[in-house]
This record gives structure tokens, sequence and C-alpha cells, in this order.
């Protein structure tokens, strides 16, 4: 079941400091304070898609892209300009299955930590409400 989105390409694309064509989100479907469900539908121009087949490195970067959204978005609604953010760690990341062109993933974050400026966040990935991927990330804001 798709939801339908909250925020569309063109306003998420203003809120995370990637650029066409290293955009891997393209919506946003819902937002709290500790949580987001982000989208992607998959493309033929997508830098990460091989044989109609988006990789794994596409995968990764998409989860972590939710993530430097919900901190873009949390810094818009202060009408603030977001920081730049790296990812510090990447734990214990699962990929059951790799979508195909014209797929539409969902990634949900949920903030298990936060503290000057580093967040630990689970992500967990689905394809048609399957979970395709999944794993855990530590970001840091840029000061």
């Amino acid at each position: 079941m798709e939801t339908l989105a909250l925020l569309e390409k063109e306003i998420v694309e203003n809120l995370i400091p990637q650029k066409f064509p290293f955009v891997m989100v393209d919506s946003m479907h819902s937002y709290t304070e500790t949580s987001l469900v982000s989208g992607l539908t998959i493309q033929s121009e997508n830098i990460f898609v091989e044989n109609n087949t988006f990789l794994e490195a596409g995968l990764v970067e998409h989860m972590a892209q939710s993530v430097a959204l919900h901190t873009g978005y949390q810094f818009y609604l202060r009408n603030e300009d977001a920081p730049t953010g790296y990812i510090g760690s990447i734990k214990e990341i699962q990929i059951k299955r790799l979508p195909l062109l014209s797929d539409h993933i969902q990634s949900e974050i949920t903030i298990l930590q936060e503290f000057g400026g580093i967040t630990l966040v689970d992500i967990v990935t689905t394809l048609n409400n399957q979970e395709i991927a999944r794993g855990q990330m530590k970001t840091v804001l840029a000061k």
C-alpha cells in the first residue's frame, strides 16, 4: 500500500545536501521528531541502476539520505539552514532483496539517540510492505 507523499520531489531535494544525479530520496511520507518515512521511485537515469536493478550502494545511500531528510526538515521547520551531515558509522546493514526499475521503496528511520550533533538511527526499507533492507547508522553534523 503506497501512501501519498507529504512532500514531493522538488521540496525534498531542497532539504538535503545532495544534488542531481546523487539524489536518492524523492518523497517524504511522514515525519515526527523521532521518525520519518521517505520514498524513492527507481528511475532509469539513477546512477545506481545496473541491468534494471537498484544496487546495494544505492540502497545504503537512500537510507543515509533519509536520515539527512529528517535533519533537513527539522531545520526547515525552524526556518534555519540545515548543516551538512556525514555518515559516522554503518552497523549491521542487511539487504534481503534489491528493488528493480520503477519500484517505489520506502525507508522508515527511527531516532534511537541524539546528542551533540551525533544521531543514531534504526532504518528499515520496504518494497510493497515487505522488508528488503535494514540497519543502523550514526550520523554526525558538521560544525
